[in-house]
C-alpha cells in the first residue's frame, strides 16, 4: 500500500492532504492530463461547485477503467480560477476522497484553456501489482 509520509518536526497540512506519500517498489501507475467539469455530453455548468464534483466524477471513471480506485491516489494538483469560489473546490475534493489522503497542489491562475472552465486537475495515482 502506499503510505503517508508526515513528520511531526514539520507543519501540517494546511487542510485535508497528506505532506508526501511513499509508493512502493512494483507499482503499477497511472497519470491524468489535466480534467476538467465537463460532462459526457460535452456540456459544463457555470457553477464552480458543480463543475469540481463533475471533474471528480470523471476522474473516478478515469480510474475504474484503468483498474484503480481513489483509495489508489497518491498526488494531485487543482488548479482554480481566481475569483470562484476555492471552499468549493476544496470541498468537492473532500467529498470524493472521504478522508483519503494523497499530496495536493491547489493553485490559483487567472484562467484556464478555456473561458468556462473554472477548475482542472492532473491526478497521480499508484497501486500494488
Amino acid at each position: 500500500m502506499n503510505s503517508v509520509i508526515e513528520p511531526a518536526t514539520i507543519a501540517a497540512p494546511a487542510a485535508k492532504y497528506a505532506l508526501a506519500v511513499a509508493i512502493p517498489a512494483g507499482s503499477e501507475i497511472v497519470l491524468t492530463s489535466g480534467i476538467v467539469g465537463e460532462r459526457p455530453d460535452g456540456t459544463i455548468s457555470t457553477d464552480v461547485a458543480e463543475q469540481a464534483a463533475e471533474m471528480w466524477r470523471s476522474i473516478d471513471a478515469i480510474l475504474n477503467a484503468g483498474g484503480f480506485t481513489k483509495t489508489d491516489v497518491v498526488a494531485y494538483t487543482t488548479y482554480a480560477v481566481v475569483g470562484n469560489e476555492l471552499g468549493a473546490v476544496m470541498a468537492a475534493r473532500d467529498a470524493y476522497f472521504d478522508g483519503h489522503l494523497a499530496t495536493s497542489t491547489l493553485v490559483p491562475v487567472p484562467m484556464l484553456a478555456r473561458p468556462h472552465w473554472f477548475v482542472e486537475v492532473t491526478v497521480t495515482a499508484a497501486r500494488q501489482v
